[in-house]
């Protein structure tokens, strides 16, 4: 069906069912495939992965707690450019799906795909490096098309989230991240996702680096620090 290799996949998906579903359907669809691991989210997926034993595709979603689809490629690309990635999401919007595509993923293809789309995609990004549908070649014709002008914030926009604009705001307090996390109602955990997820967005490495950043770019006003 593919080639004489197996494919070794992961999925990164903060839904458990989806996930369950996910590796059942790869498995009736294409008895080639192997999976190596799941993850919740990007913090899992660096906790799971084995440098000597690395997935040949990763299987992701753009909306997850904690580090999400966008920090995790960015991880991914860095750390392991050889990994490919496949993005199945709910997510159709134009930027989102660019933004993804510029970052380095191999394909893009909705949850609701059919079980035959989806081999193809497994198999076409395994053998030939990628797989855009006509769905994404005419999203990216339209990015194309548009002016090309596009500012570092809006750029930043893109990228971060509600929850992690409102961590965002909070780290430029003088709040410890265990009273962000009070704040937030969410565990220190989740908060040390977040944190991390915007250290890999914004090419930063401490808290200073996210409280310049955030002021830089319009985040949150000068005199507000």
């Amino acid at each position: 069906m593919t080639s004489k290799n197996s494919i070794k996949l992961a999925i990164v998906d903060d839904h458990r069912l989806f996930r369950k579903g996910l590796i059942s359907l790869i498995k009736m669809v294409n008895e080639d495939c192997s999976i190596l691991f799941e993850a919740d989210n990007g913090t899992d997926l660096q906790q799971k992965i084995n440098s000597s034993d690395l997935p040949d595709i990763i299987l992701m979603d753009v909306n997850m707690p904690g580090m999400d689809g966008f920090a995790s490629v960015l991880w991914l690309t860095e750390n392991y450019p050889s990994v490919k990635i496949l993005i199945v999401s709910m997510v159709e919007k134009e930027e989102i799906i660019v933004r993804m595509l510029k970052l380095g993923v191999k394909g893009y293809i909705c949850k609701d795909v059919e079980p035959k789309e989806l081999n193809e995609a497994l198999i076409a990004v395994f053998n030939k490096g990628y797989y855009y549908t006509d769905f994404i070649t005419g999203k990216l014709i339209h990015s194309l098309q548009q002016p090309q002008a596009e500012s570092r914030k809006s750029i930043a926009t893109d990228l971060i989230n509600d929850q992690e604009k409102q961590f965002l705001n909070l780290a430029c307090s003088e709040m410890t991240y265990a009273e962000i996390a009070d704040r937030m109602c969410l565990s220190p955990k989740t908060i040390d996702g977040y944190r991390n997820s915007l250290f890999e967005k914004l090419a930063v490495k401490s808290r200073v680096g996210l409280v310049l950043y955030a002021i830089k770019n319009g985040f949150v006003p000068f005199d507000a620090i």
